[in-house]
């Protein structure tokens, strides 16, 4: 497998300063700052884009166990919440909530598979030391 690469760059101090992450693939670039990241203004934070990898991540690994498991899904869509402490200076939960589209699943084992995909994916396997929360809805 490949490494893949991003970077980001930060001018002055904590509060008042500002930077800018990127993606080595150029998909992505965006500004951030101290009030983007801990006061909900408008601009990205490194929360957001781990979600982003997060959700990513988990509805590949569940539609590729759904797969294993004999269910094709038509869709798995997956948004991720992460919660961060800024007093604490972690990041304390990550609650992803999916819907799946598969046909001739029941929802104990639709459930048990997406559990399955949780603990499995490589994100959720790399954030071992947040909290991960699954709500997972069964909708065709």
């Amino acid at each position: 497998m490949p490494t893949k690469k991003a970077e980001a760059i930060w001018k002055g101090d904590l509060k008042s300063g500002n930077g800018t992450m990127k993606l080595e693939s150029g998909s992505y670039e965006g500004k951030f700052s101290f009030a983007t990241r801990f006061e909900d203004k408008s601009g990205s934070n490194p929360e957001e884009l781990i979600g982003a990898a997060h959700a990513g991540c988990f509805s590949m690994a569940f539609s590729n166990e759904l797969d294993k498991a004999g269910f094709t899904p038509n869709s798995v869509e997956t948004h991720a919440e992460v919660t961060i402490d800024g007093g604490a200076g972690a990041i304390t939960t990550i609650k992803l909530i999916t819907k799946g589209d598969v046909p001739n699943i029941d929802n104990d084992k639709f459930q048990e598979i997406a559990e399955a995909a949780k603990k499995g994916c490589p994100v959720s396997k790399a954030l071992a030391g947040v909290e991960i929360k699954l709500e997972a809805s069964l909708g065709n």
